[in-house]
């Protein structure tokens, strides 16, 4: 059984017991984590597909710890100027393992799950009445 979650922007296929590193999400390091925007999941019965999301189904976790990733250098040069700009970055990233995927709406078997929600998009302002 395998689902494909969606966090941080970016979509992830995931199984019982894998071990993914995601974009940072909040939580301390032993804490449960509920990822709900499950894009397709696929068990014995078969494959469900969302438009967009899958209803009743949620992906639970556990966060393993809170790292960083490799150092990216944006080197940029002007030839002839003497103009040089160097800039690293590091990247914050959160390490999850996941513990099980919940279909039908069942519930998780520990008790402590914070529910991680993508936040919705910004509403446009409404339009001056006349």
């Amino acid at each position: 059984m395998f689902a494909v979650i969606k966090t941080g922007g970016k979509q992830y296929r995931v199984a019982a017991e894998d071990v993914i590193t995601v974009a940072t999400i909040a939580g301390e390091p032993g804490s449960a984590i509920t990822f709900d925007q499950v894009l397709m999941v696929t068990n014995e019965s078969g494959t469900q597909v969302g438009a967009p999301i899958v209803a009743g189904v949620s992906v639970t976790g556990t966060v393993v710890e809170h790292t960083r990733g490799d150092k990216v250098i944006a080197f940029k040069k002007r030839r002839r100027q003497n103009s040089r700009r160097k800039r690293g970055h590091r990247q914050d990233y959160t390490v999850v393992r996941i513990t099980e995927i919940l279909a039908g709406g069942g519930k998780p078997r520990s008790e402590a799950t914070e529910t991680h929600q993508e936040p919705a998009p910004a509403a446009a302002p409404a339009a001056p009445a006349a």
